[in-house]
């Protein structure tokens, strides 16, 4: 079977665990080397990375934190000088701090705001003279159906994913003429270890409300960031592709 990605780099932030971990897999099994960062969890991105290498690519775990501007910049420096080059970029990093509007702090808004959307624009802006240079890039960034619907409750990471949104819509018109592509994808529920806190009456009401009876898997949205990132997509750009088993239909 031919690899859709070989002989392709990609940078995945925040992929440890979940959604970030399962599309790192899943890049490195279609042949693509894979620089991904980590906030914390040391031990879970040196086997990741192992695992990763075990497949037949270069693969590397970056300790960064993508809200941070000048480590965004650190960090794409970084792996330009040990991978040479870079053709994906999958803003992938998230963290949630639900809470009502009438309950949450301003700190609570302001990190969600950070973390979510404020590190897709460090690491954009981070990547773009690379892609602008060799004209040609795939920007991929990791949305949510909450920022396309809203949730109650979320209303921090509801407007960090929609920002997502318009974000990547804008950079797909300034960036389009010099054949850089950015596009989103807005998973549903997906089941993850995150998901695994929740009961089985309430994963099984989930899914029930899915036209597919399913959760996704982080696979399913894997395989679509693969699409995003590989030549099969080459006349897509400014578009969300919501992997949601036909929750928002």
């Amino acid at each position: 079977m031919s690899k859709l990605l070989e002989n392709k780099t990609a940078i995945i932030t925040g992929a440890t665990r979940g959604i970030g971990r399962g599309i790192a897999q899943t890049f490195a099994r279609n042949g693509c080397n894979v620089a991904f960062t980590f906030s914390s969890s040391v031990e879970a991105a040196q086997s990741l990375q192992m695992e990763l290498s075990d497949l037949g690519v270069k693969a590397k775990s970056y300790q960064s934190n993508a809200a941070d501007f000048e480590e965004a910049q650190a960090l794409v420096d970084k792996v330009l000088e040990e991978f040479g080059s870079v053709d994906v970029l999958i803003n992938n990093a998230g963290i949630t701090k639900d809470n009502l509007l009438m309950r949450i702090s301003e700190e609570d808004f302001d990190q969600v705001i950070e973390v979510n959307l404020k590190s897709v624009f460090n690491m954009t802006k981070a990547i773009q003279r690379t892609f602008l240079k060799q004209r040609s890039g795939s920007l991929i960034h990791m949305s949510s159906v909450v920022g396309i619907k809203g949730n109650a409750g979320q209303s921090n990471y509801a407007a960090s994913k929609a920002g997502i949104i318009g974000f990547s819509k804008a950079i797909a018109l300034e960036l389009g003429s010099r054949n850089i592509r950015s596009n989103v994808i807005a998973p549903g529920f997906i089941e993850t270890e995150m998901t695994e806190k929740l009961s089985e009456e309430i994963i099984q009401k989930w899914r029930e409300g899915i036209p597919l009876k399913r959760g996704g898997a982080p696979e399913d949205v894997a395989n679509a960031c693969v699409f995003l990132a590989s030549d099969l997509s080459n006349y897509i750009t400014g578009q969300v592709l919501q992997v949601d088993g036909g929750m928002l239909t």
